[in-house]
């Protein structure tokens, strides 16, 4: 990598480091070409990124940011997977460190929060933003319609009432 590429290297991870919801840190040792290319497509499927990350430079772009404290996860060969999603990488890095034992996850970020291995897998098991939404729309649609069906009761009541007085008048 010449100067000009560095810089430029640094500056977009510093950006990440700044920006993104979570940050996990792996060693990739021993994946092979097609493993990592699969792990790339998952993470970018779920709205993530996967870079391999040159310690030196990695550790330059953590100064000044909120995930700082991470600075001594980048040993040996390192990856660096994120998203703006907090729950997204950590849960795409922990299923495919469940399926290849050569993804070994160090920890990561959470904005200022450092989070070693188990409170990235942790994180991995949460709900994702999308998931939380949709439990939150649930939980507010089912008292409306609760209500909806309160308030309507008595209507429906007066009306099973009113049908079998007239049914009773025109038997007689």
């Amino acid at each position: 990598m010449e100067r000009a590429e560095k810089r430029e290297f640094v500056t977009s991870l510093n950006e990440v480091f700044q920006n993104t919801g979570s940050v996990v840190v792996a060693h990739y040792a021993g994946l092979t070409v097609a493993q990592m290319n699969d792990l790339r497509s998952k993470m970018r499927e779920a709205g993530g990124t996967v870079k391999v990350a040159k310690n030196r430079l990695a550790k330059i772009a953590l100064q000044g940011t909120p995930s700082e404290g991470i600075q001594a996860l980048f040993e040996g060969q390192t990856l660096i997977a994120y998203s703006d999603d907090p729950v997204a990488a950590p849960k795409v890095a922990n299923d495919f460190a469940k399926a290849n034992d050569k993804l070994v996850i160090l920890g990561g970020s959470m904005g200022p929060t450092v989070l070693d291995a188990d409170g990235v897998k942790a994180l991995a098991t949460m709900p994702s933003l999308d998931e939380l939404r949709a439990k939150i729309v649930g939980m507010i649609n089912t008292p409306a319609t609760r209500i909806a069906q309160v308030v309507n009761a008595p209507a429906g009541n007066l009306a099973r009432v009113f049908g079998a007085y007239s049914r009773k008048d025109e038997a007689a």
